[in-house]
């Protein structure tokens, strides 16, 4: 991903990156991404401030996490605060499996699927409004079919996985990886 300067994607839609930086801040004050820090301090992982970037992306996806180094957001593909929040608290979810599991290896299909199916449940990007929003009018069983869909489209553009292999994946993995709602005592 290629960081650039402040002014430079407002022209393309999105934010600048002063814009999007301040909306991270403020994303650092919610509720949900306060327990989210919080879990992964006590789990021996703390994440300071700048463990969240703001950047132009070449990819058509809002943020994302990296191993190692923390959270962009994508300023050229956000518009609303309640965007921000939401890929902050999923991309958290990822940092919170990386953290417990030691061996988590983001090349094995099956252990993507696992992360991707816990952050898409557990952040809320499967809520029925948002689900509303993107145009997916089906309500009953829409929460674990939008996981479903979100995780393929996900760990499909993993290099290492082919769409079969995501698929096996995360069909191996499914009923342990959505039942496991840590850090949260259940689902929020």
């Amino acid at each position: 991903m290629e960081e650039q300067g402040a002014s430079s994607s407002a022209s393309r839609g999105g934010k600048t990156v002063k814009e999007c930086e301040s909306m991270i801040q403020k994303s650092l004050r919610t509720p949900m991404v306060r327990f989210l820090r919080e879990r992964l301090e006590k789990a021996g992982c703390p994440v300071g401030n700048n463990f969240f970037r703001a950047v132009n992306c070449e990819v058509n996806r809002s943020g994302g996490y990296i191993p190692g180094e923390g959270i962009v957001v994508c300023v050229n593909k956000i518009n609303l605060q309640d965007e921000v929040n939401q890929v902050i608290a999923h991309e958290l979810i990822h940092a919170f499996d990386e953290c417990r599991a030691a061996n988590l290896n983001w090349n094995i299909c099956a252990h993507h699927a696992c992360s991707e199916i816990r952050a898409n449940h557990l952040s809320g990007d499967c809520h029925y409004k948002r689900e509303l929003l993107r145009g997916h009018l089906k309500i009953r069983g829409r929460e674990q079919e939008c996981v479903r869909r979100r995780v393929m489209a996900s760990v499909s553009g993993n290099p290492n996985c082919s769409e079969a292999a995501a698929k096996d994946a995360m069909d191996a993995v499914w009923d342990v990886c959505y039942n496991d709602t840590q850090p949260f005592d259940r689902a929020p």
